[in-house]
């Protein structure tokens, strides 16, 4: 977990997984579910442990060959579900192949696939995922489901670097998503969205309480992570502390609700220029991907690092199979390239001259805590 490798989201057949028996032959009075029987008791186990995992921040979702209305039923009226429809941040109940169906919940969740573990009774389901999509984790379930639980623990697919609040609100945030798609959908322009979404950013210097959230998005980012450095929560603290480091996190609002702790920027002093600060690192969560966060990260960078006495800023782009999304990142923001670029291949360093950067205009206001 300490590299980035935990998965993020947990997805979940129904029939026969979830509860015992088929929804849609056998009616909610007729599956099998709770205590009383070694059968009802085993699926309800899973519930409980996935439940656990949501808790935790892990992200559950639904993907079931089922009628929408008739599934979904089940998580608000039987009354021995511990799972809640409002635990489940992406829910596809069609009947859909189930490898476009996890596509299409990793693009809704806006998380690479690679991401997914897919837990599903039936072996020709898995089969035809592991064909598919060998980067989806599918554990291979035992026939009786009063092991499932534990097969899907000692698979230990979902380490973690440390709990912390924000995971409480993970699924929240992530199910929140669909109403800012929705919202971007019946919207005229990407600038009517965002504008829409009154967005406001507290920003600050990563304190003690922010330390282990801003490790574990250090250490679980690989999209938005231009370096992916990966920085233990003893390093963060070390950071936060100097004097001589700039250390800052942010927590992004909008009217759809709290997004937490998403972006955290560490820049240290260079060795041998005392104007100069460098970005050793920078990560942002893919839930804000498209918002403007990091035009807005950059403006308060350059204000704090300016306060300093800072000329300039010095950031490397070492490229990744997953971080391409921000391989123009810092020339869209300002930066020039320098010719004697780091030795890693295709690896580019770049500068920011503060006193030629003005300010870039965002939808983000700022407000304080």
């Amino acid at each position: 977990a300490q590299r980035g490798l935990s998965k993020k989201c947990l997805v979940l057949d129904l029939d026969n997984t979830m509860w015992g028996g088929v929804i849609g032959d056998d009616g909610l009075e007729g599956i099998v579910l709770g205590e009383g029987s070694a059968r009802g008791e085993a699926h309800l186990a899973l519930q409980r442990y996935a439940k656990r995992l949501g808790e935790r921040g892990v992200i559950l979702a639904v993907c079931s060959k089922n009628d929408l209305a008739t599934a979904e039923a089940v998580f608000h009226e039987h009354p021995e579900m511990v799972l809640k429809r409002s635990d489940i941040a992406a829910f596809v109940a069609n009947w859909n192949d189930k490898a476009a169906n996890l596509q299409h919940i990793a693009a809704q969740l806006n998380i690479g696939i690679d991401s997914l573990v897919f837990v599903d009774d039936n072996p020709a389901e898995r089969a035809r995922i592991r064909q598919s999509l060998p980067m989806v984790a599918v554990p291979e379930l035992p026939d009786d489901p009063a092991h499932y639980t534990r097969c899907l623990a000692e698979a230990g697919y979902f380490e973690a670097v440390a709990f912390t609040a924000d995971d409480l609100k993970r699924g929240e945030q992530y199910a929140s998503n669909a109403s800012r798609q929705a919202a971007l959908a019946s919207s005229e322009s990407i600038d009517d969205f965002l504008m829409s979404l009154q967005m406001s950013v507290v920003a600050g210097p990563i304190g003690a309480v922010d330390l282990v959230r801003s490790a574990q998005l250090i250490n679980k980012t690989n999209q938005f992570n231009p370096t992916t450095r990966r920085h233990a929560l003893e390093e963060v603290e070390r950071f936060a502390a100097s004097e001589q480091c700039l250390t800052l996190q942010f927590r992004l609002t909008d009217r759809f609700g709290d997004n937490g702790l998403v972006s955290v920027m560490i820049l240290r002093p260079d060795a041998e220029a005392s104007d100069v600060l460098e970005i050793d690192t920078w990560v942002m969560s893919c839930r804000v991907f498209g918002r403007q966060l990091e035009l807005e990260a950059m403006n308060t960078a350059v204000e704090a690092a300016r306060k300093r006495g800072i000329r300039t800023l010095r950031a490397d782009y070492i490229p990744t199979p997953k971080n391409g999304v921000v391989r123009e990142l810092y020339p869209s923001l300002g930066f020039t390239a320098v010719p004697d670029a780091p030795a890693a291949e295709g690896a580019s360093r770049w500068i920011l001259h503060l006193g030629d950067y003005e300010p870039v205009k965002t939808h983000i206001s700022r407000r304080t805590n």
